[in-house]
């Protein structure tokens, strides 16, 4: 899990702040694509968006030639989210 920016979400009626990004691994074929699923949790955890993304092509290749690939699999996800890690 990263802290990231906060991030307000409207969830369940009400205006939220999403300040975590938790990723997981839920497929990856070891040779060209990774799907991760990603939570957007507030400070407490409470999960306020969810969803699948997918790292391939040269993506796929940067990340796996990292020497912190945990690191760069956020890196890569709050790119592709408009997040901002701190």
């Amino acid at each position: 899990m990263k802290a990231i920016q906060p991030v307000s979400i409207w969830a369940n009626g009400v205006n939220s702040q999403a300040t975590q990004l938790l990723l997981s691994i839920i497929n990856d074929n070891l040779q060209s694509f990774a799907t991760l699923y990603y939570q957007l949790l507030t400070e407490d955890g409470t999960q306020l968006a969810q969803g699948n993304l997918t790292i391939d092509g040269e993506e796929y290749q940067t990340w796996g030639a990292s020497s912190d690939v945990n690191n760069e699999a956020y890196v890569i996800a709050a790119t592709k989210l408009a997040l901002t890690l701190i």
